[in-house]
């Protein structure tokens, strides 16, 4: 079976890739057959430059 996995950050707490991640986790120890796809997801606020740097292999910060 496949999961994809999209949440948007829990503010203040997780960034989306933090949240993506537990998320798989969990799952793989309920299920560990599962085909899972982590996709942090960002609706531009606080968390899209955690994303951004998740989708392009980069470090924070992005710019100086």
């Amino acid at each position: 079976m496949r999961l994809v996995i999209a949440p948007n950050a829990f503010k203040e707490c997780l960034s989306a890739p933090e949240v993506a991640k537990a998320m798989a986790s969990g799952a793989r120890k309920a299920s560990p057959d599962l085909e899972i796809l982590e996709v942090p997801l960002a609706d531009g606020g606080d968390g899209w430059k955690h994303v951004l740097a998740a989708l392009i292999g980069s470090q924070l910060p992005l710019l100086p």
